[in-house]
C-alpha cells in the first residue's frame, strides 16, 4: 500500500489516542516549557520517543495536558513500602482508595492498595501497566491494587490530570496512573528494607529482587523482578490513645461538650478522661430480662448491671492498620524479531493475604438477620427469639420472675473471635509485536491481554441463627436428665442444646454447632486486544501533522459465589448474594497533533491536539459513546507556555453497579429520629413517630434513642447508563532565562460530571424519608429503602446506585523546581507541589428539588481544601540527604455538623439576648473543627562502589521525625467521622514517628 494512500485514509479517519507505549522520557513535575531544553534535547535525540498520554512522538515538553513524574529515587526516599501509599504522599492531588489504614471496617476491601485522583473516586483513576489496562483486583469496582506490582520493576510512575477518556476510553474521567516498568536495566539487585514505629507496632519488611539481561547478541531484553513483603500491622492494644472508650456528645441544654461515663454522658470539663466509658451490653456471661439479671467476670449471677461498668469493651479489637502478606513477581521479554519487527511478552503473578480479628460475636434475642430461601429464593428476617422459662438451663431465680419469656444479650466467646481473611491471587499477561512501516516513518502495535484475579474471602466464628433459635429450644428427654433440643427433626439433623447462661456455660459442642465459616469467592476475568499506528501524515508551514489510530476490544466478566447453605441459615455477617455478570465493548480511536505556528510573533510555537474514541458497549442503555479532546500548547516565548484543554470524557458503569443485588456492608451514620419524645419538635420528629418501633419505644422509655445496626448494603441497578463529564484545564508553565534552573506551572482544572453514578448517604436518605415534602410512607421511595426492628433502631438502609447526581471538582495545581550548584559542595534542588480545591459538591434531585452537598474541606469525605508536599534535597558526590514537609489544611468533621452548631448558637444567644435563659460562653463543640497537619521527612542514602564491580546503596530515613500527634477523632458518637483506636486514616492511622533502614546491592 502507497504512502500517499495510507495517508489519504488516515485524513478521513476519526483522530483519537490509544494508551501509551512503555517507552517514555522523564519529565520534570512542573512541565515548563523551557524551549533552550527542548532544543537541547532534540539535538541529542533524533528521534522523539512516546509520552504518557498520547501516542504520537513527541518530546517530554510537547504535552498541553498536565503530567507529573516519579521517578526511582524518590520512591526509595518515601520511606514507605505500598507504592499507592508513596503516590499519595507525595502528589497532593491523589487521595488514597483503599488503604490499610482506611480500610479496617471492611471486609471486603482489607489488603488493597489503591488511589484516587482529585477525590473523584477509585473507579474514574484508571491505572495503567505500561500503557495497558489490568484486570480488576475488587468486585467493588476498576480497582487496580498496586501491590500487585514488584517494586524492582517499577522503573517510574506518570500521572495525568483531567479528563482522559479520549486517550484511554472509560474510567479515566479523573485522570490516569501509568505505572512504568522496568526496560533497560542490566544486572542483579537486591533491596531489603525494615522499618518500625518508634512507639512500637507498624513493623515493615521488604526483599526486593530484580535481574536483567540481553541476549541473543543484543536482539533480547529479559527483566524480572520479584518483591515479598510483610506488614505487621497496628492494632489498638499498640497505642494508648486507643485505650481510651471515646464516646462524644455535645450538651445542648448545658452548651458543653460530653463523653459517656459511667453515669452516662458528662461535661468532659467535669471529668477526666479516664472516666470515659463506651461498653456493649453484650457481655461475655449474658445479661437477661434487660437489666434484671447478669453474670460478672466471676460468673457470678447478680442484679445490679449497669452498660458502661459492667458492659464488654469491643474497641479492644481495633486495628490501626491492616497486617498484609504479599508476593509479587514479574516477567518481561523483548525480543527483536528482524530490525523493523519486536516481539513483546509481560506476565505478572502476585498473591496478597489481609485479616484482621474482631471481638467475638455479640448477639441479642431480637437481633434479626437475613435469611435466604435455599430453594425458592424468598427472604425473611430470623431472630434467635426468647427462652422458655422451662428450658433447664434457665436459673430458677430468672424463671420465677420472666413470665412467659427470658429475654437476653450476649457475646458468644465460646465461638471464638470473628476473624476475616481476604486473599487475593492475580496473574496478568500480554504479548504483543511492535513494528515500523514506509522506511520507518510509522509505527505500529497489536497486543492481546488477558488477566485473572480471584479473591478468597473467609469468615470465621460467625453464627447461624437459625441454629441458635434451635439450641435454645431445650428440653428434658424422656430420661429426665439429659437435655436435648426440643425440636425432632434438628435433633435428627445433630442440634445440639445451648446453655447461654453463664461464662463458658456454651460447651464445644454446642459452639460447633451454632459456628458458621462463610466464605464469598470473587472471580474476575479481562480479555484484551488492540492494535495501532502512528507516524506522520503531511507537513504544513510549521512543521509536520502527527497522527495516531486505532481499534480495541475488551471483555470484562466477574462472578462472586456465596455460600448459599448458609445463607439460609441467616449468618450473622454480611449478606452478599451470588451475581455474575459480563462487559464487552468494542473502541475505534484516533488522534492527531498539529503544527499551527512556529518562530512566529508571539507565537514561538503554537499546537493543537486533538483526540477522539467511539466506544460500543454491550449493556442495554449505552448508545454510542464518544469521548473527546482539543488541547492547545502555545509557546508565546521562549521558556514561557500555556496549555489548555477541553476534554468529554464518559465512564460505562460496571458489573457490580449493573448487576449487583443488595450486598452487605457497615457505615456509621446518626438516625434523624435518635431523640424523638411525645412532644419533640426536631426536623423529621413527627414523621419518626409514626413508625410503630419508634412510637413503642416512646411508649416504653419516653424517648427514642438510636441504636442502628449500621448495615447499609449496596445495590446495583441495570438501567443504569454512561456517565459524562466536560473537563477544562488551564495551565502557564516558565522558566525564565534570569533564573537559572528554576521552573514553574500553575494548572487549573474543572470537572463535571453529569449523570454522575452514585447512591447518596445514608444521612440524606433518611432526611428525604423524613423531612421532606413528600410524606412519610410507601408514597415515598426513600422511605422503601429503610427497615426498622420492633424497637424503632434501623437494620438495614439500602444505597442504591442511580445516575442522579452531578459531580463538581475545580481546583488548581502549583508545581515548582528549582536547582541551586553549590560548586565543589555539590548541589541543591527544591520542589513544590501544591493542590487547593475550589469546588468538591454533588447536586441531586431530591424529593423537594436539587439538593448539593459540599464536601470540600470535610473530613468525613476526606478532601482536604489544601495539601501540600515540599522537599530539598543536598547531593554530594554519592551522598543524597533529603528533607521533606507535607502539609493537610484545616477541615471540618462534616459540614452539616457545622450547621447544626451555627443554629444551635444562634438559638442560644436569642435566649440571653431575651433574658429567657440561654448559656453564657457557650463551648465550641469538640472534634468539629480540625487545624492543619504539618509533618517532616528524613532520608538518606550513600553509594559505594565495592570489588568484583558491585555497587551497594546504603539508605535509611525516619518519617515524622518530630513525631507529630495526628488530630483526636473519637471512635463513637455525634460525630460523622469516626476514628478507630480515636485515630483517623487520612492523618497517619496512628504509626506516629517511623523509622527505616535499607540496603541494595547491584552487581
Amino acid at each position: 500500500m502507497k504512502k500517499k494512500l495510507l495517508t489519504l485514509a488516515i485524513q478521513a479517519a476519526v483522530f483519537s489516542s490509544a494508551s501509551v507505549m512503555a517507552q517514555q522520557v522523564d519529565v520534570t513535575p512542573t512541565q515548563s516549557s523551557n524551549a533552550a531544553q527542548v532544543e537541547e534535547q532534540q539535538v541529542k535525540e533524533v528521534e522523539k520517543i512516546s509520552v504518557t498520554g498520547s501516542r504520537i512522538k513527541r518530546d517530554s515538553f510537547s504535552m498541553s495536558t498536565p503530567m507529573m513524574m516519579m521517578g526511582k529515587d524518590d520512591l526509595v526516599d518515601s520511606g514507605i513500602g505500598e507504592l499507592a501509599d508513596i503516590l499519595v504522599d507525595e502528589i497532593p492531588s491523589i487521595s488514597a482508595g483503599s488503604s490499610n489504614t482506611n480500610s479496617q471496617g471492611s471486609v471486603q476491601n482489607t489488603g488493597l492498595s489503591t488511589i484516587d485522583l482529585r477525590d473523584l473516586g477509585t473507579d474514574r483513576t484508571l491505572t495503567l501497566i505500561d500503557g495497558r489496562r489490568a484486570v480488576s483486583n475488587s468486585y467493588s469496582g476498576n480497582y487496580i491494587s498496586l501491590a500487585t506490582i514488584p517494586a524492582a520493576m517499577v522503573d517510574r510512575v506518570e500521572v495525568i490530570t483531567g479528563g482522559a477518556s479520549a486517550v484511554y476510553g472509560s474510567d479515566a474521567i479523573a485522570g490516569v496512573v501509568n505505572i512504568i516498568t522496568e526496560n533497560n536495566k542490566t544486572g542483579f539487585e537486591i533491596d531489603v528494607r525494615g522499618g518500625e514505629s518508634t512507639e512500637g507496632g507498624a513493623r515493615e519488611f521488604t526483599i526486593d529482587t530484580g535481574y536483567g539481561a540481553s541476549f541473543a547478541d543484543d536482539r533480547g531484553y529479559l527483566y524480572a523482578a520479584v518483591t515479598w513483603d510483610r506488614q505487621f500491622g497496628l492494632l489498638a492494644w499498640d497505642r494508648d490513645r486507643s485505650q481510651y472508650e471515646s464516646s462524644f456528645d455535645y450538651d445542648a441544654e448545658k452548651m458543653c461538650n460530653a463523653n459517656n461515663t459511667i453515669d452516662g454522658d458528662q461535661c468532659m470539663r467535669d471529668i477526666t478522661m479516664d472516666d470515659w466509658r463506651e461498653r456493649s451490653n453484650d457481655i461475655s456471661g449474658g445479661r437477661f430480662e434487660s437489666n434484671s439479671w447478669w453474670y460478672d467476670a466471676d460468673n457470678n449471677l447478680r442484679e445490679d448491671f449497669k452498660e458502661e461498668r459492667d458492659g464488654y469493651d469491643t474497641y479492644e479489637w481495633d486495628i490501626l492498620k491492616i497486617p498484609v502478606d504479599k508476593l509479587a513477581s514479574a516477567l518481561k521479554v523483548n525480543y527483536d524479531l528482524t530490525d523493523d519487527l519486536r516481539g513483546t511478552f509481560q506476565i505478572h503473578y502476585a498473591k496478597n493475604k489481609s485479616g484482621r480479628t474482631n471481638s467475638p460475636e455479640g448477639q441479642d434475642y431480637n437481633d434479626d438477620e437475613l435469611r435466604i430461601n435455599p430453594l425458592t429464593g424468598a427472604s425473611e428476617l430470623v431472630m434467635p427469639g426468647t427462652i422458655s422459662p422451662d428450658n433447664p438451663f434457665v436459673p430458677a431465680v430468672i424463671a420465677e420472675m420472666a413470665g412467659k419469656s427470658v429475654t437476653w444479650d450476649r457475646r458468644f466467646d465460646e465461638v471464638g473471635n470473628v476473624i476475616t481473611e481476604n486473599t487475593r491471587t492475580t496473574i496478568r499477561t500480554s504479548a504483543g509485536l511492535q513494528g515500523t512501516l514506509f522506511d520507518g516513518q510509522w509505527d505500529w502495535e497489536a497486543s492481546v491481554g488477558y488477566g485473572k484475579f480471584k479473591q478468597e474471602q473467609r469468615r470465621f466464628n460467625e453464627i447461624s441463627i437459625t441454629k441458635l433459635a434451635l439450641g435454645l429450644d431445650a428440653e428434658y428427654a424422656a430420661d429426665g436428665t439429659t437435655i436435648q433440643c426440643a425440636d425432632e427433626q434438628a435433633r435428627a439433623a445433630g442440634c445440639v442444646p445451648v446453655n447461654i447462661f453463664g461464662i463458658n456455660s456454651i460447651t464445644p459442642e454446642a459452639a460447633d454447632y451454632i459456628r458458621a465459616n462463610p466464605y464469598i469467592n470473587t472471580d474476575i476475568t479481562q480479555f484484551n486486544a488492540q492494535a495501532f499506528m502512528a507516524g506522520d501524515l503531511f507537513e504544513m508551514p510549521a512543521g509536520m501533522v502527527a497522527a495516531a489510530f486505532g481499534v480495541e476490544y475488551r471483555r470484562d466478566t466477574q462472578k462472586v459465589d456465596t455460600d448459599v447453605a448458609l445463607r439460609g441459615e441467616a449468618i450473622t455477617f454480611n449478606d452478599v448474594p451470588p451475581f455474575s455478570g459480563e462487559v464487552k465493548v468494542w473502541e475505534a480511536f484516533g488522534e492527531a497533533t498539529v503544527p499551527l505556528l512556529k518562530d512566529a510573533p508571539a507565537a514561538k510555537r503554537l499546537d493543537l491536539d486533538l483526540s477522539l474514541r467511539l466506544a460500543d458497549y454491550s449493556q442495554k442503555n449505552i448508545d454510542l459513546m464518544s469521548s473527546y479532546r482539543a488541547g492547545l500548547m502555545w509557546e508565546p516565548a521562549e521558556g514561557y507556555a500555556v496549555r489548555a484543554n477541553y476534554a468529554r470524557a464518559q465512564r460505562a458503569p460496571n458489573i457490580t453497579e449493573l448487576v449487583s443485588p443488595p450486598r452487605g456492608d457497615y457505615n456509621s451514620y446518626s438516625d434523624i429520629c435518635d431523640g424523638v419524645t411525645a412532644t419533640s419538635t426536631d426536623a423529621g420528629h413527627e414523621a419518626c413517630r409514626q413508625e410503630p418501633g419508634i412510637a413503642n419505644a416512646i411508649n416504653l422509655y419516653g424517648e427514642f434513642t438510636d441504636g442502628n445496626t449500621g448495615y447499609s448494603p449496596n445495590a446495583g441497578n441495570e438501567n443504569l447508563k454512561e456517565e459524562t463529564a466536560d473537563t477544562y484545564t488551564l495551565g502557564i508553565t516558565a522558566a525564565p532565562s534570569f533564573i537559572e534552573n528554576f521552573n514553574i506551572a500553575l494548572d487549573y482544572y474543572d470537572i463535571t460530571i453529569k449523570d454522575a453514578i452514585t447512591s447518596i448517604g445514608n444521612e440524606e436518605i433518611l432526611k428525604e424519608c423524613y423531612d421532606s415534602s413528600v410524606p412519610f410512607g410507601e408514597g415515598n421511595a426513600f422511605c422503601g429503602e429503610i427497615t426498622r426492628d420492633s424497637e424503632g433502631n434501623i437494620t438495614q438502609l439500602i444505597q442504591r446506585q442511580f445516575n442522579l447526581a452531578e459531580e463538581t471538582a475545580r481546583g488548581y495545581d502549583i508545581s515548582m523546581a528549582y536547582k541551586y550548584d553549590l560548586d565543589d559542595l555539590g548541589a541543591l534542588s527544591f520542589n513544590l507541589n501544591f493542590t487547593h480545591v475550589i469546588e468538591r459538591s454533588v447536586t441531586y434531585e431530591g424529593n423537594d428539588g436539587l439538593e448539593t452537598l459540599n464536601y470540600n474541606g470535610e473530613l468525613s469525605s476526606g478532601v482536604f481544601t489544601d495539601r501540600a508536599t515540599a522537599s530539598v534535597t543536598w547531593r554530594y558526590d554519592d551522598l543524597r540527604i533529603r528533607w521533606k514537609t507535607k502539609y493537610k489544611g484545616s477541615v471540618v468533621d462534616d459540614h452539616g455538623r457545622v450547621e447544626d452548631w451555627e443554629l444551635l448558637k444562634a438559638e442560644n444567644q436569642a435566649k440571653l439576648d431575651a433574658g429567657t435563659g440561654g448559656i453564657a460562653n457557650p463551648e465550641t463543640p469538640m472534634y468539629l473543627f480540625y487545624g492543619s497537619y504539618i509533618t517532616h521527612d528524613l532520608s538518606v542514602s550513600y553509594n559505594l562502589e565495592l570489588d568484583g564491580g558491585m555497587d551497594l546503596k546504603l539508605y535509611g530515613g525516619v518519617r515524622n521525625v518530630f513525631d507529630k500527634e495526628s488530630a483526636f477523632v473519637p471512635n463513637t458518637g455525634d460525630i460523622v467521622e469516626t476514628g478507630d483506636g480515636n485515630y483517623e486514616g487520612e492523618y497517619d492511622g496512628g504509626v506516629g514517628r517511623f523509622a527505616y533502614l535499607g540496603a541494595e546491592i547491584r552487581f
